[in-house]
């Protein structure tokens, strides 16, 4: 069978218990045959049961990447359903009980969760964190609520250069503790998977310090992480826009290589933040072609507080994503919708920075692939994806279905995981929340505090 119509036959317990082919994470599904060969595999032991859904919202079913247009309002609804999670973490079946009670019987389960009465959607992905840091900025919300903008305080020294200071006087073991504390925070609100970037070092001894922090904390905490380099976050006091791209490209990307390749950091992306008065478009696309020559994905920021052409650039490059896109150009959403590059939108930085929400309705109605993240940092203090999905349809115009896209498949491929996460089906990673609501659609409407009942992550229960 090909790929594709072996993980849609989700009812099929002899595809679920004879073939078990599918990669590990991390492995690229293009590096699949359509042909493969299988193994014969009759386990009746399984790590999770989750049975008696009310509604299993899949997202996907026919092994899509990404959603765009008018399939991003298209989630696929299973009423009266259930789960099995195998040995390895990964799902095995997803189907209507009564199969399940029939296909199953005699098997045996680690965990079981009678989900009656609640509804199930897959473990939501935060497509742009910045996590590691220390020394918090509530004295900077202070001045904002009081007129200051973005802009006024980075000039004066704070902003990135506050948090910059504070970071490179701390020690890993500060930085570890404070992260695994919000990675907790996070995964209670439902995410399973987060992208993390570094950028309060802006040198290469402190950014390493603080992939080596993310290193740690992947291996010791449930979330999974997508590590992000980001050296190109700020022009270091006393450098020049110049000076600093020498810097990231001589200095802290060989290191970045070195370190990644010897495996005591994990780097799957280069990260920028093309703005005025901080990186052009002609030095940021330096730093991502040269992130790119080591083998790094394009994921960055642009657009934000003026339009530099980030988003047409981002097309050009080949990037995997581009964030913020408030000022994005009509081109650039058409160019974007031409070579399927995801655009992160974070709507919980322009709420707390009062400044233009990015065009949702237009890109996605043009057809971008539109993802959604929570924008952690000190300035935007928000850990809650199901807040950022609140804020994206009511200021932003989406509908519920489109939030679960965005926060779902199409955040994991912002970031290069949409093989893995991101949709409820055979073969994928059996991370998922369980709501206690009848519909999935209380994720979004309960605002703040939405009935998340429990958290799965590779089939078993983190919260």
């Amino acid at each position: 069978l090909p790929v594709r119509n072996l993980r849609s036959a989700c009812c099929s317990s002899f595809a679920l218990q004879c073939f078990h082919f599918l990669p590990r994470a991390r492995l690229p599904t293009s590096n699949l045959q359509p042909l493969l060969s299988v193994t014969l595999r009759m386990s009746t032991h399984h790590r999770l049961l989750i049975r008696n859904a009310s509604v299993i919202a899949r997202v996907c079913s026919h092994g899509e990447r990404v959603k765009t247009g008018a399939s991003m309002r298209d989630v696929e609804e299973l009423r009266d359903a259930s789960i099995v999670v195998g040995v390895d973490g990964r799902i095995e079946y997803v189907g209507v009980e009564a199969d399940r009670v029939q296909q199953f019987a005699g098997h045996t389960y680690e965990l079981e969760i009678d989900a009656t009465g609640k509804s199930v959607i897959p473990g939501l992905v935060d497509a742009h964190t910045h996590p590691v840091w220390c020394g918090d900025r509530v004295h900077e919300f202070a001045m904002k609520l009081a007129g200051a903008t973005y802009l006024d305080i980075h000039k004066s020294g704070g902003g990135i250069g506050f948090t910059v200071n504070h970071v490179r006087n701390a020690s890993e073991d500060t930085l570890l503790a404070l992260l695994e504390k919000r990675l907790s925070r996070m995964m209670k609100h439902g995410t399973v998977l987060a992208e993390c970037k570094s950028g309060y070092g802006l040198d290469a001894e402190t950014e390493v310090k603080m992939l080596r922090v993310l290193r740690q904390a992947e291996k010791k905490h449930p979330i999974e992480i997508e590590c992000t380099f980001l050296g190109a976050h700020s022009i270091p006091k006393g450098s020049t826009m110049e000076e600093a791209t020498k810097d990231v490209i001589e200095k802290q990307l060989p290191r970045v290589k070195e370190l990644n390749e010897s495996g005591e950091i994990r780097v799957s992306m280069i990260d920028v933040f093309q703005e005025q008065g901080v990186f052009d478009a002609k030095h940021s696309r330096m730093i991502m072609e040269a992130g790119k020559e080591i083998g790094l994905g394009i994921n960055f920021h642009g657009d934000e507080l003026h339009y530099t052409g980030a988003a047409e650039a981002a097309a050009s490059l080949g990037a995997l994503a581009v964030s913020h896109c408030e000022l994005i150009s009509d081109e650039g959403i058409r160019a974007l919708a031409e070579k399927k590059v995801v655009a992160t939108l974070l709507p919980l930085t322009a709420y707390v920075l009062r400044i233009e929400y990015p065009p949702a309705r237009k890109m996605i109605d043009h057809g971008v692939p539109v993802a959604i993240g929570s924008d952690f940092n000190p300035n935007c203090h928000a850990l809650s994806v199901p807040f950022a999905m609140n804020v994206s349809c009511v200021n932003m115009r989406m509908t519920m279905e489109e939030s679960l896209v965005a926060a779902t498949i199409n955040a994991a491929a912002s970031i290069g995981r949409a093989d893995t996460h991101g949709s409820i089906e055979i073969g994928k990673t059996g991370s998922f929340v369980i709501l206690d609501a009848p519909h999935w659609h209380h994720i979004v409407y309960q605002m703040v505090d939405p009935p998340i009942e429990h958290v799965i992550i590779q089939g078993k229960k983190v919260v």
